[in-house]
């Protein structure tokens, strides 16, 4: 009988180790869980206000994003890399020129990052507030961490950094998806008020995507917001 009752025991606490670490796993790749970092994924708004974000540029594409946005007076959030920042500098300016806001997305997004020590994703946070600080004049409160990822290590990170940590609630999936109608219906069919939109300045798909979305929304009666108006926090640092 003692053996049967240790075998089970041993057993609800394997089940118990699986359950935390499916948890676990669940909480570092889905940015929408707050399990170690508080997240904004959603503004509290009933009103048809929503925000657009775009990742991993400036890239040569993103003049084109820009004059899409132009053309229907829309301001969006660019989270931009330091190494692109540094490759393209003139693009970053345009962005910020016409009124984007801009927001940290590391240094280098390595692919590795999520195994980074709390230390190394500090100076890749510190490293890019720089170099946005050396064009723009002042630093960014915002930060998106690459490909989604948090953990213990980007919690204690943010504590020192002390940026609001941007993600998302409409994920378009336009760096994986081809087809610029499904990625479209992906994104049409998850409107909601308060939503901030996933999109990256990387491909010439997402800006026709990124015209047909802006028309769809007209059609809806939705009203594009800076995301700092639409989150109630400051962007820039005073």
């Amino acid at each position: 009988m003692d053996s049967f009752f240790r075998e089970v025991n041993g057993w609800i606490y394997f089940l118990g180790l699986l359950i935390w670490l499916m948890i676990t796993i669940w909480g570092s790749f889905d940015i929408r869980s707050n399990y170690f970092v508080k997240t904004y994924c959603k503004g509290k708004t009933v009103g048809k206000t929503i925000a657009i974000t775009f990742d991993d540029g400036p890239t040569p594409i993103t003049k084109e994003v820009l004059n899409v946005l132009r053309k229907y007076n829309v301001k969006a959030t660019f989270f931009c890399i330091g190494t692109q920042i540094e490759e393209h500098q003139d693009i970053f300016n345009a962005i910020f020129e016409e009124g984007h806001l801009i927001g940290n997305h590391s240094y280098s997004h390595d692919k590795k990052i999520g195994f980074f020590s709390t230390k190394k994703v500090v100076s890749e946070i510190q490293k890019n507030d720089l170099v946005i600080e050396k064009y723009l004049g002042k630093k960014t409160l915002l930060f998106r961490p690459p490909f989604g990822v948090t953990n213990p290590r980007f919690e204690r990170a943010i504590k020192q950094t002390k940026h609001f940590v941007i993600g998302w609630n409409n994920r378009s999936l336009d760096t994986i998806m081809d087809d610029e109608n499904k990625i479209l219906k992906r994104i049409s069919k998850k409107i909601m008020p308060g939503g901030i939109i996933l999109l990256h300045d990387t491909s010439a798909k997402t800006v026709r995507v990124l015209e047909q979305l802006l028309l769809f929304l007209k059609t809806e009666n939705y009203t594009v917001t800076p995301l700092d108006e639409l989150l109630k926090i400051k962007a820039y640092e005073n």
